[in-house]
Formats: C-alpha cells, sequence, structure tokens
C-alpha cells in the first residue's frame, strides 16, 4: 500500500440531524419527434402544443403482452428497438403508477442532457429513496437531488473523481487481485476438466464487492476467503436480493407495502445492507475517536477522510457510503464479467490484447497504475464493452426548472423522461459494424465521427458516475492481470448467453469459460 494520507480529527464528529426529504415531483409526461428546444420564448408564442396523451405509445395491455406473454419482463432493455420500430423514437409508456416519454435518439438525448438546469433530476432512485423514508435514514448521493445534491456530492468528489487521487488505491486492488486469481486457480483445477470456471460472475462480484469495501470501508470483508464469514456473505446475498426484487416491487402500487410478501423481502435486504455498512462505520468511528482522545495523528484514506472532515453528520456517511459501494460493486463486476466473455468470443481481440500485456509487463510483473494509462487496447477493451453491455440500459433525468418542448409537443416540469441508451449505442448509424467487438475502433485514428452520446457509459455533466475511477481502475487492472496468467477459451457447454436487465445488465444465465494457464 502507499503511504496514506495523514489526516488531523479537529472537532468532534458532527451529531447534526437528518435534513428534510425532498419531495418527489409528480410524474407527468409528454414528448415529440424532433430536437429539443428549452428555451423560455416558445412558450410565449400562439402555438398550441400537443401533450402526453396525444403521444404515440404501447397502451397497458400491449404492455402486459409484451413484459409478461412474450416474456421481455427481464428483457426490457430489447424493447427499446423493437418500440422505436414501431413508434418512433419517441413515445409514451403508462404502466402502473409510473408515466413515463421514452427517448431513443442520440440527438433528442444529447440536447435534454445539455439542457439539464443546475440541479439534475433523476428519478430512477425512487424504490432507494422509498427505504430511506420508510425507515427515517439520509439520502446518499444517488437518492437526494437539488442543493443538497451538490453539497454532499462536493464532499465526496474529491478522493473518488480526480484521476490521481484514485490511482492512490491500486495497491489495494492488487492486493485483493492477488487473492482472486489464487481463487480462480482452484475452482477450475476444481471442476472435472480441471480448467473451466463456473458461473463466473460470482468470483468476480467478490474481487470488486472487497475491492470496494477495501476502498470505502478501509477494511478487508473476507469475500475472496475460502469460507467466506457469514455476516459478509449474507451482505452479498442483501445486495443482489435488492436488485432483484426492484424490477417487482417498481410496478406493484406502494400502498400494498404492508400486504404483498415481496415488499417485506425488499426492504429486508436494504435492512441488512445498512445494519452491516453501519456497523463498519461505527468501528472506523470509534478508532478514530481513541487516536483523538490520545492525541495522535489520524492516518487513513477514504473513510477516515470524510469522517475527519466534520462536514456530513454520521447518518450522512452511513448513506454515502452504503450508496457508493452498492453502485460500485454490480456494475463494476458485470462489466468485467463481460468484458471475459467477449474475449473468450473474439480470440484475436484477446490475442492482441494479451501482446499489448505481455510487453509492457515482461515477467509477469504486477502492473501498476502508471502502467496501465500506458495500456491503449486494455482501456479501449474495456470501453467496447460498456458500448455492448453498459452497466445500466437505460437512464432517466425529470425536467426541471422550465417547461421543455420537443417538435409539437410541450411537457411541463415533473416528467420523467427516459433515455435509452443501450439501443443507441448498438445502431449501426452511430458505430459502424455497431453488433462486432471492435476495441480498436475506440482508437483515435481510427474512431468514426460518431455524435459522443452515442455510448457515456458513466452518465453525463455533474451527475455523471461518482465512482468512475475507482471503476476504471478495478477494471483495467482486474483484465489486465487475469489475461497475464489466462487464455480465455469459451466452454462448450455455454450457449446462448444474452443480457438480461435486473436493474443493472447481467448474464440471463451463469456463464463458465475455460481458463488456460499461460506459460
Amino acid at each position: 500500500m502507499p503511504s496514506p494520507s495523514s489526516l488531523r480529527c479537529l472537532v468532534p464528529l458532527s451529531k447534526r440531524g437528518t435534513f428534510s426529504l425532498l419531495q418527489t415531483s409528480r410524474v407527468l409526461g409528454v414528448q415529440g419527434r424532433t430536437i429539443v428546444q428549452a428555451t423560455a420564448n416558445v412558450l410565449q408564442g400562439e402555438k398550441k402544443y400537443k401533450t402526453f396523451d396525444d403521444l404515440p405509445g404501447p397502451n397497458i395491455l400491449t404492455n402486459i403482452y409484451w413484459l409478461f406473454i412474450r416474456g421481455y419482463m427481464l428483457y426490457s432493455h430489447d424493447l427499446q428497438a423493437i418500440f422505436k420500430k414501431k413508434y418512433g423514437p419517441i413515445w409514451k409508456t403508462a404502466l402502473g403508477k409510473y408515466k413515463l416519454v421514452n427517448v431513443v435518439d442520440v440527438e433528442m438525448i444529447e440536447h435534454v442532457l445539455r439542457h439539464e438546469g443546475k440541479y439534475p433530476v433523476r428519478n430512477d432512485m425512487e424504490l432507494w429513496k422509498l427505504h430511506r423514508r420508510m425507515r427515517d435514514l439520509e439520502y446518499g448521493p444517488f437518492t437526494t437531488e437539488g442543493y443538497r445534491w451538490k453539497s454532499l456530492r462536493s464532499v465526496l468528489n474529491n478522493r473518488l473523481l480526480r484521476p490521481d487521487e484514485a490511482l492512490l488505491y491500486a495497491d489495494g486492488v492488487n492486493e485483493v487481485l492477488t487473492d482472486l486469481l489464487i481463487r480462480l486457480d482452484a475452482m477450475r483445477k476444481d471442476s472435472p476438466s480441471g480448467v473451466v470456471v463456473h458461473d463466473l460472475i460470482k468470483i468476480i462480484y467478490r474481487y470488486t464487492f472487497e475491492g470496494i469495501s477495501h476502498i470505502l470501508f478501509e477494511r478487508r470483508i473476507g469475500c475472496l476467503d475460502k469460507d467466506v464469514p457469514p455476516e459478509t456473505q449474507k451482505f452479498i446475498d442483501s445486495i443482489g436480493g435488492a436488485l432483484t426484487y426492484a424490477v417487482l416491487v417498481a410496478i406493484i402500487p406502494e400502498w400494498t407495502s404492508g400486504i404483498l410478501p415481496v415488499w417485506k423481502r425488499y426492504l429486508g435486504h436494504w435492512d441488512y445492507i445498512f445494519s452491516f455498512g453501519k456497523k463498519l462505520i461505527d468501528e472506523k468511528i470509534d478508532m478514530i475517536q481513541e487516536s483523538v482522545d490520545k492525541g495522535e495523528e489520524v492516518r487513513g484514506e477514504y473513510l477516515t477522510y470524510i469522517l475527519s472532515s466534520g462536514k456530513l453528520s454520521p447518518k450522512e456517511v452511513y448513506a454515502s457510503v452504503i450508496e457508493l459501494v452498492l453502485a460500485g460493486v454490480d456494475t463494476t463486476a458485470n462489466t468485467l464479467t463481460w468484458a471475459l466473455y467477449a474475449l473468450s468470443e473474439n480470440p484475436e481481440v484477446q490475442e492482441e490484447l494479451y501482446r499489448e500485456v505481455a510487453e509492457r509487463l515482461p515477467g509477469k510483473r504486477i502492473p501498476t497504475a502508471e502502467d496501465i494509462t500506458n495500456m491503449r487496447f486494455l482501456k479501449a477493451v474495456i470501453r467496447e464493452t460498456l458500448r455492448l453491455y453498459p452497466a445500466v440500459p437505460q437512464n432517466s433525468r425529470v425536467v426541471v426548472d422550465r417547461p421543455m418542448v420537443i417538435g409539437e409537443y410541450m411537457f411541463p416540469e415533473g416528467t420523467q423522461l427516459t433515455l435509452g441508451h443501450y439501443h443507441i449505442a448498438r445502431e449501426d448509424e452511430n458505430f459502424p459494424n455497431a453488433s462486432k467487438f471492435m476495441p480498436q475502433r475506440w482508437y483515435r485514428e481510427q474512431r468514426f465521427k460518431n455524435n459522443p452520446y452515442s455510448a457515456i457509459p458513466f452518465g453525463h455533466g455533474i451527475r455523471a458516475c461518482i465512482g468512475r475511477r475507482i471503476a476504471e481502475l478495478e477494471m483495467h487492472l482486474g483484465l489486465c492481470r487475469i489475461i497475464q496468467h489466462y487464455e480465455l477459451r469459451p466452454d462448450p457447454k455455454c450457449k446462448n448467453i444474452r443480457s438480461s436487465a435486473r436493474t443493472t445488465l447481467v448474464p440471463n444465465k451463469p456463464i463458465s469459460m475455460q481458463f488456460l494457464e499461460r506459460p
């Protein structure tokens, strides 16, 4: 590990109370077919605009047909292409309590994001907010809005978004990766063939979980132990459960929360997530306070930094760190798993990546953060993976500040827009040969002059992913070290893999893969 940052706790840890919860605007929707306009003067003319009700789109019976009869409940991202062909680049969805405007056009998405206001609002975290409201908990960086969000994010950003700060965590990530390689070797040797790792995402999930916990909680929690501690395993299972049940509770009314068992399971997973995270943070608070009481210098990294800043209450720290862990674990694990899968299916791409890694790191030397910055093909592989398999297949924005006009439609503040990034990144007009895995397309000299909003896996603007630097570090180092040691080949028994949407984009079945040891 590099020398940790020296921090001095100058004031007692704050015990401020919670802030008032922001009220979510009532969701409305309106849309149209041409470029978005967000200027106030369009509202002053005499032209009459159409409303949400005038938009094309599936009715409730059509939605039920596609989601439940045709089986698209877990493949809703594939409906982006189907509905765009049927209704055009913009259509409405009215299902249960939700009224949404779907936008699947790159220029329209660009304009929406360029006019998202001073404090962008995303309404796709409502189920996270619901748990916080029901349990009287603080909101974190993914659930709070407005000025409070900007203030909170400014505290959290310093040690996560700055590239030079993120690189300081490389030694800790490499420590975790060494344990991952040990587990991968044991798993493949235990298989009947002696080379196959079954259900790959599970062990990759444990790697990203251990890595982000090591950074944010400043301690190892045993995810890669041969026998995972029961509390840690329950924490892992609870995160998976919360994301899975979110798909179900999203389509049923909130008033059923005291009736249907699915709510109890969903909220129960969240309750354990918070209790586990709170326990680890409280232990760190006690350690810091003990050092302060003894007049000792407080030394540590990310958690120590935000605790010692005195800018957040303990309840704000609980919510912030836990939300950062959740946002980082699932998305990073899925992307790295998809990258390994894509390389196993494209041996020529894998060979080019191996040549770059072997040239930069002779003798299987452990890479540093500086090494990674010089591996452009490695970084291109991750970018191409994120294009084809974005961690989240769609994003959300709520119209704020002023009404917005799209062609002949006008929609007011409070309208929820769903932005279909998944399909846009797979359109040939945005990426030639879009279905092909081609990392070279990201090279500057070969890059097609497409709209940069065609693929924005980490979001956009001031609301972009706060954990991007850490996620990239885990993915780049992880992919580099796995390719150093193993040639990847498909498992002949593992076929017909496709992506499914469990909040994040995951494989629809367990991925098995051959890991052949390199000389």
